[in-house]
């Protein structure tokens, strides 16, 4: 039998991810630390996902970039290898917390960011199952998950457009590429970091 935890721990984790919602943005604007804002971004981008990784992708986006954390360029090339390889996207986030300019970084930087990002999962988690099976035999939460789950579907292609679509592809031959590698990836289906190798390798033949 799973664990189920109680409904006093399951209340106590909704109340704390609420507080850590909207608490981390004011004392981190009070206390100008640049390391509770890092934890405040990204924490903030794990509460508001639904859907899968790749919804957090914008959200990341504007939570690092903008600020100057670190590039677009960089980003994007995470991104990538991030998909090469197994595991959920969330991991995304442990290469932008050791990747960035600014402290605090490297493993540090990683573990903070890897960490804020998952722990509102945790929370919700905990918080909503000792109630999903009440929930779930509801008419109203059931309409309303398919409602979300269709929203999610244009939450994907807002992310696939921005900021993979107008970052990444700005000329025919970049065009080409894409379409190739979303052919080897479906129809083919060779291994992702096979084609994110070869996406490289293609890109430098035609820009040299």
């Amino acid at each position: 039998m799973g664990f189920t935890p109680g409904r006093r721990v399951a209340i106590a984790s909704l109340v704390l991810f609420a507080i850590l919602l909207f608490a981390l943005p004011l004392l981190a604007e009070a206390t100008g630390n640049h390391a509770i804002e890092l934890v405040s971004r990204f924490y903030r981008s794990g509460s508001l996902v639904f859907g899968g990784g790749h919804v957090v992708l914008p959200l990341l986006q504007q939570s690092v970039v903008p600020p100057g954390w670190i590039g677009n360029d960089s980003f994007l090339a995470g991104y990538g290898a991030a998909q090469a390889v197994p595991g959920p996207l969330f991991t995304f986030s442990a290469y932008l917390g050791a990747a960035m300019g600014t402290q605090p970084n490297g493993w540090l930087g990683g573990f903070m960011c890897l960490l804020a990002i998952y722990l509102p999962s945790f929370l919700l988690l905990v918080g909503v199952l000792p109630f999903w099976d009440g929930l779930r035999r509801r008419i109203s939460v059931q309409a309303a998950l398919r409602g979300v789950n269709a929203a999610v579907v244009g939450l994907l292609l807002a992310a696939l457009y921005t900021p993979v679509w107008t970052s990444g592809i700005h000329s025919g031959s970049d065009f080409s590429i894409c379409t190739v590698a979303f052919l080897l990836l479906t129809f083919w289906r060779v291994p992702p970091w096979l084609v994110v190798i070869l996406g490289a390798v293609a890109a430098s033949a035609v820009a040299g």
